[in-house]
């Protein structure tokens, strides 16, 4: 393998290591505005972050877009917390 396919690896690998983390923050934001007096169930929590960052890595890595590095990543971000906006307010 040459170098160039280790780099671009490594930089899928910390990319979806950021969507991952950006998801539990998604999660944990949208339950953290929910009036519960025994606070955010963990386990709802982290079913919810699972869910969120399956579909930022779905786009991030089958999504026939057009645009590469960190506009891509910064879209799928956007689509990340969009989700979450969204599921609060049907909620």
């Amino acid at each position: 393998m040459d170098s160039s396919a280790n780099v671009y690896f490594r930089s899928k690998r910390v990319s979806l290591i950021i969507l991952a983390v950006t998801a539990v923050v998604c999660s944990r934001l949208l339950f953290f505005f929910f009036k519960d007096p025994e606070g955010p169930n963990l386990f709802v929590v982290g079913v919810m972050a699972l869910l969120l960052f399956v579909l930022a890595a779905a786009v991030y890595l089958l999504g026939p877009l057009k645009i590469n590095g960190i506009n891509r990543l910064s879209l799928v971000i956007g689509i990340q917390v969009l989700a979450a906006i969204v599921l609060y307010f049907c909620m």
